[in-house]
C-alpha cells in the first residue's frame, strides 16, 4: 500500500509539473491564448444560440424544456473543455507513435500515459468552459435547482470529465495498432458525441439509447447527470456515473498498457 501511495504521488507530481510548464509557456504568447479562448467562446455560443432558436419554435424536445436543454449543453461543454484543458496531450498519441517520440518517454521514470496526456493544453478550453458554465448557471436557475445540489453537480461533472478523458484515451490508443498519425477513431468519437449528445437521448430509438449508455457510456457524462439533478431518475442512479467513470478509466489505462507493449518504435 505504501508503494502504491508513493507511485500515485509521483504520478500526480509529474502531471502537475508538466501541465504547469505548459501553462507558464502560454504566458509567453498572450495573443495566441486570447485568440484561442475567444474562438472557444464563439464555438459554444453557436450551441447556445441554436438552443435559443430551437425553443423559439417549440416548447419541448423529447420531454425536455429550454432550461433542461441548457443544463445538458452546459454539462457537455464543461466536461468536454475539461479534457481539452487537462488531458489534451492524448490527441498526440498517433504522432508520437509515427515519429518514435514515445521512445524517450518510455525511458523516463514516470508513467507514460501521464506524460502524454499532460503534454499539451487546449487553449480554446478556457472560452468553452466559460460558456458552458454560463449555460449551466442559466439552466440551473430556470430549472429551479437549489444550492444544496451543487456538490452533487460537481461530483457528476468530475465523473463526466473522467469518462470523457478515458474514452478519448481509448480512441487515441487505437493508433498503436492502426499505425497512423491522425487520430481517426478519436475524431469519430467527438463527431458522434457532438451530433448525438447535444440532444436528449429520449429522441432516439431504444437501440441508440442503450448503445450510448451501456456500450459507449457517453450518456453518463451529460444526459444521465442532468436527469439525476432534475429528479427524473431514482437517487440510486447517483452511483452509476462514478461506477462508469471508474470502469472506463480502468479499461483505458489497461488498453494503453497493451498498446505500449505493441509499440515497436518508428521505422518497424
Amino acid at each position: 500500500m505504501a508503494a502504491e501511495a508513493i507511485s500515485i504521488r509521483h504520478a500526480a507530481g509529474v502531471y502537475r509539473r508538466s501541465i504547469g510548464a505548459y501553462l507558464r509557456s502560454m504566458a509567453e504568447y498572450p495573443a495566441d491564448f486570447w485568440v484561442m479562448a475567444v474562438s472557444g467562446i464563439f464555438w459554444q455560443a453557436t450551441l447556445f444560440g441554436f438552443i435559443g432558436v430551437l425553443f423559439g419554435n417549440i416548447t419541448t424536445l423529447g420531454g425536455w424544456g429550454y432550461h433542461e436543454m441548457l443544463l445538458l449543453a452546459g454539462f457537455l461543454s464543461v466536461t468536454g473543455s475539461s479534457t481539452a484543458l487537462l488531458w489534451d496531450g492524448i490527441w498526440d498519441v498517433g504522432k508520437l507513435i509515427v515519429e518514435g517520440d514515445l521512445d524517450y518517454r518510455l525511458t523516463r521514470p514516470a508513467p507514460v500515459l501521464i506524460q502524454v496526456g499532460s503534454k499539451h493544453v487546449g487553449m480554446q478550453a478556457f472560452g468553452e468552459m466559460t460558456m458552458g458554465t454560463l449555460m449551466i448557471v442559466i439552466g440551473w436557475t430556470g430549472a429551479g435547482l437549489g444550492l444544496a445540489q451543487i456538490p452533487v453537480a460537481l461530483l457528476l461533472l468530475l465523473c463526466g470529465f473522467v469518462i470523457q478523458g478515458a474514452l478519448l484515451t481509448l480512441a487515441n490508443t487505437a493508433n498503436f495498432w492502426m499505425k497512423g498519425r491522425m487520430p481517426v477513431v478519436a475524431f469519430m468519437l467527438i463527431e458522434l458525441q457532438l451530433e448525438s449528445m447535444r440532444f436528449p437521448l429520449t429522441v432516439f430509438p431504444i437501440a441508440v439509447r442503450i448503445g450510448l449508455t451501456f456500450v459507449l457510456p457517453l450518456a453518463f457524462a451529460s444526459f444521465v447527470p442532468v436527469q439525476i439533478l432534475i429528479g427524473e431518475l431514482d437517487p440510486l442512479w447517483l452511483l452509476a456515473p462514478p461506477a462508469a467513470a471508474a470502469l472506463t478509466g480502468w479499461i483505458a489505462a489497461l488498453v494503453f498498457r497493451l498498446g505500449l507493449r505493441a509499440y515497436d518504435s518508428a521505422g518497424h
